[in-house]
């Protein structure tokens, strides 16, 4: 059943794990997968011209450094339209790379990244918890695997999630640490920290810090912050970050000002990057990332939450809690802390972003499969069965309208739509309730994946694929551009949102010409503008020769080939 259920996060990523239907979308990921492209022709590009240059197994120290700078070069710093992009660390880019040269340059492939970094976090934490809290670990695994946050973060090319899968398989080995005692779990800790810091920076170190002394602080337990600083773990962490941080900081002199100042601290403490968003967006985002198991997730945080004020009380009574004697179940407290930390700590930042909580989800879906594991036996409440049920069946009613939200860019009257969904989320619902109340809360996993498997399946397979690759890619738009002109035939664009921009710009590889910025181009070109915009554009043009290529109109665009100034 899990590895079942693991399929989906590759389904319709791949041509050969279901089709290849939605291309790149948003900033970000065609962004860094240019980014990945152009370091790998850097890479390929100086190897080669080592390779022509040395003879084979020479053992001169010129050629061994040369060897090495071909082993190095274009793969430190990451590079976007010919200059250096210091935003993030390299390990997605690195990844991506390696996708790169097995699969060839696609839009799936930079996708891979993300989708095994998810896979293996599933993988691993259904390991873990089977041999150190084993009942629900098939439960938190399955949670995991089909919850909105996690089957979407999964299919992007971005680097949250290669933040969020090291980060949280540390998190667990560590607690395999405090439980055990053997050193052996300490190296998850640094060796996927190190990981997650070369994802995207020092907030993976920060956070597990931050958790780790809230845990132990207020289980007066400081004598294990000292042992988990471990001095092989230490060495470990610093031979795996500090050689590309060192690089990239030797070949671009302002590589710590733009990452940790800005990047970093800026980003945090301003609104630098326009992403301001009220106090309580963080609470929204957990709402929507857990579905459809939010209701079972909050009860569930709630619960780790009361049974961590008893323990916590406990430990206080001077007549149970003597010295450093643990008291009761530890794990609750710390998966309540892990998933708090990040949520709170990131509803103070001046720039918001959904991907930031990632590493929260993971330990509230452990806390929900080891709480649906507890309420067997006593059967789940009423009420609590009933909120699931609705969530699912929510969730199933809001995604079928998804298509035609896709259409028109709105929700329009359409009763039969309407009344065809509606009766799918109910259905969905009440098949939750007569299987979970008739089989047992056990078979609650099954009865709300499968929903979440088929709902997966009609939005990103056959047409409703296509719609929505054609309304939030840019890949039609670039099939319909290279059908019509060259390939090498340089693009401009005006007023076109940046999504489109960076889209045009992978799937085109070549710099996207803004003629605000950069000016009207002499040569021959296409340009891309808001078909609202024809009037203004035509103004512009007077005195050129250009032709209408065609209107992309589900995304309100047109295309217009201009020629050379004559």
């Amino acid at each position: 059943m899990l590895v079942f259920s693991c399929y989906f996060l590759f389904y319709a990523l791949t041509p050969f794990f279901g089709g290849d239907q939605l291309g790149l979308v948003g900033a970000d990921e065609p962004r860094y997968a240019q980014i990945a492209r152009e370091m790998l022709a850097a890479h390929s590009q100086d190897c080669h011209a080592v390779n022509a240059r040395i003879m084979p197994h020479s053992l001169r120290l010129r050629d061994l450094r040369a060897s090495y700078a071909c082993l190095t070069g274009g793969t430190v710093t990451p590079i976007l339209n010919g200059k250096p992009w210091l935003e993030k660390p390299a390990l997605y880019y690195w990844r991506t790379m390696g996708f790169y040269k097995e699969f060839g340059v696609a839009d799936w492939s930079a996708r891979l990244p993300s989708a095994t970094g998810a896979l293996a976090l599933v993988i691993l934490s259904f390991l873990h918890l089977r041999r150190f809290r084993p009942g629900g670990h098939l439960d938190a695994a399955l949670i995991m695997v089909s919850c909105v946050a996690i089957v979407a973060f999964a299919r992007g090319a971005s680097t949250d999630m290669q933040l969020a899968a090291p980060f949280c398989m540390g998190m667990l080995g560590w607690y395999a640490w405090y439980e055990t005692g053997k050193k052996f779990w300490l190296f998850d800790l640094y060796f996927f920290n190190a990981a997650a810091t070369l994802a995207k920076g020092p907030v993976a170190p920060f956070m597990a810090l931050g958790i780790i002394m809230l845990f132990l602080g207020l289980r007066r337990e400081w004598s294990a912050l000292r042992r988990t600083i471990w001095i092989p773990g230490v060495l470990l962490y610093l031979l795996m970050v500090l050689p590309w941080y060192i690089a990239v900081q030797r070949r671009n002199p302002t590589f710590v000002y733009q990452f940790f100042l800005q990047h970093n601290i800026e980003r945090y403490t301003t609104n630098l990057y326009q992403h301001h968003q009220p106090f309580y967006f963080y609470l929204l985002v957990l709402i929507l990332g857990m579905m459809p198991w939010t209701a079972l997730a909050l009860r569930a945080l709630f619960d780790g939450l009361q049974i961590s004020m008893a323990e916590w009380k406990v430990r206080h009574n001077p007549g149970r809690y003597i010295g450093h004697v643990r008291a009761g179940d530890a794990f609750p407290e710390f998966l309540v802390l892990w998933a708090l930390f990040p949520i709170v700590f990131f509803s103070f930042s001046g720039s918001k972003l959904p991907g930031y909580i990632l590493p929260a989800i993971p330990p509230i879906a452990i806390l929900t499969g080891d709480y649906i594991f507890r309420v067997r036996r006593d059967g789940m409440p009423n009420w609590l069965l009933n909120a699931h049920a609705v969530m699912a069946g929510s969730l199933t009613f809001v995604l079928l309208l998804c298509p035609q939200y896709m259409v028109y860019q709105r929700i329009v009257p359409a009763p039969r739509i309407f009344v065809w969904a509606a009766v799918l989320g109910i259905l969905v619902a009440v098949l939750i309730l007569i299987v979970t109340r008739r089989f047992g809360a056990q078979h609650i996993r099954l009865i709300t994946i499968l929903p979440v498997a088929g709902l997966l399946f009609f939005l990103l397979h056959g047409a409703n694929g296509h719609l929505l690759d054609l309304n939030y890619s840019a890949r039609p738009l670039a099939r319909q551009i290279a059908q019509s002109v060259p390939a090498t035939e340089p693009v401009a664009q005006l007023n076109v949102h940046r999504d489109l921009v960076y889209g045009l710009g992978f799937y085109r590889n070549q710099d996207i010409v803004d003629y605000k910025l950069d000016g009207i181009p002499a040569a021959e070109h296409i340009l891309v503008f808001p078909t609202n915009q024809t009037q203004q554009v035509q103004g512009l043009l007077r005195g050129r020769i250009y032709q209408p290529l065609d209107i992309y109109a589900s995304q309100g665009l047109s295309v217009y080939q201009v020629y050379p100034r004559s």
